[in-house]
Order: structure tokens, then C-alpha cells, then sequence
């Protein structure tokens, strides 16, 4: 009797999942679609691809306890996404875009890594072997991808570093050009 209480656990957990995976399903494209960098983009194509192999292994282990995924919404991944759209809505261009979106991307990675240990670690506790194996099947696609993200990160955030200091160098050089014009035009009139 004492696992009733962490089965129902379990399958809340589950169902938060599953929401999140469909809130994912969502956003993806627009991310893929925000990127500036083909790399970027493609990964985020990719893992929406993934996503949708996510959902259907949720849809397996709910089909297993006889319980219906739907009920919950998950507000922490609607609370991500929100984030990440509002990422989209600045007027980052390029490679920093880039960059706020691999953060983006990299906060729901750790949010589902998360969530898709502590579904596993309930799973073996509650003797669902093949539940275990389908999360965390998913639960190393998502190490994969945040590892993917991170290797991403450092090219991308290094050309968004070198863009503000290229951005600087340039209003630099305007700034003594103006300078420069600003001082020939006065030594004209003395003159």
C-alpha cells in the first residue's frame, strides 16, 4: 500500500513530462527558425524530430499503467518557453541570438534532464523495468543534446563576443572620424 502514494507520484510526474514534450513540440520551429546559424537551426530540427520520439515513449509507458496523459499542464516548462520567446522578441541579431537561444535551449535541456531522472529513479522503485528504459533512453538523448548545445556555445558565443567588439571598434572609428572631420572643418575657418 505504502507505493500507491508513489505511484500517483509517478504518473503526475509522468504527466508533466508529457506536457512538457508537447510545449516542446511547439516551440522548436520557432526556435530553429530565430537561428541565425545553419548548425543551430539544424540541431533544433533534429531535436524536434527526438521530441516527438519523446512524447511516444510517454504515450507507451501511459498506455502500460492504463492512465491517460492528459490533466496537467507543466508550468515550468511553459515558463521556459515563455523565456525563450521573449529571447526571440529582443533585438539580438546573429550570432548573439544565437547565443540567448542555446541559453534558452540549455535551461529546458536541464529542467528535462531533471524531471526525466527523478521519473526513472520512481520507475526502479516501483519495479517498472521497461519504464526505465524508455526514460532513460530519453534521458540521454537530452544529456546528448545539452552537450551538443554546449559545443555549439562556444563557437557561437565567441563570434557574438567578437561581433560586440567588432560593433565597438566600428562606433570607435566613427567617433574619431567625426572628430578628425569636426577639427579639419575648424582649422579651415582659423585658417
Amino acid at each position: 500500500m505504502p507505493n500507491k502514494g508513489l505511484r500517483e507520484l509517478y504518473i503526475d510526474e509522468l504527466k508533466d513530462l508529457y506536457t512538457a514534450e508537447n510545449q516542446l513540440v511547439k516551440a522548436l520551429p520557432k526556435l530553429a527558425k530565430a537561428a541565425s546559424s545553419e548548425e543551430l537551426s539544424q540541431g533544433f530540427e533534429e531535436h524536434l524530430e527526438q521530441t516527438k520520439g519523446h512524447v511516444e515513449r510517454l504515450e507507451k509507458i501511459f498506455e502500460s499503467l492504463d492512465e491517460s496523459p492528459k490533466g496537467k499542464k507543466c508550468a515550468g516548462m511553459e515558463g521556459l518557453v515563455k523565456e525563450g520567446s521573449e529571447a526571440m522578441d529582443e533585438d539580438y541579431e546573429g550570432a548573439v541570438m544565437d547565443a540567448a537561444l542555446i541559453g534558452a535551449a540549455q535551461r529546458v535541456e536541464h529542467y528535462e534532464i531533471a524531471g526525466y531522472s527523478t521519473a526513472s529513479e520512481f520507475a526502479e522503485l516501483l519495479g517498472e523495468s521497461e519504464h526505465v528504459t524508455l526514460l532513460n533512453q530519453t534521458l540521454e538523448e537530452e544529456k546528448e543534446t545539452d552537450e551538443k548545445l554546449t559545443e555549439l556555445a562556444k563557437t557561437i558565443n565567441a563570434q557574438a563576443n567578437e561581433g560586440k567588439e567588432s560593433e565597438e571598434e566600428e562606433e570607435g572609428k566613427e567617433a574619431r572620424s567625426e572628430t578628425s572631420q569636426r577639427g579639419k572643418k575648424s582649422s579651415r575657418r582659423v585658417a
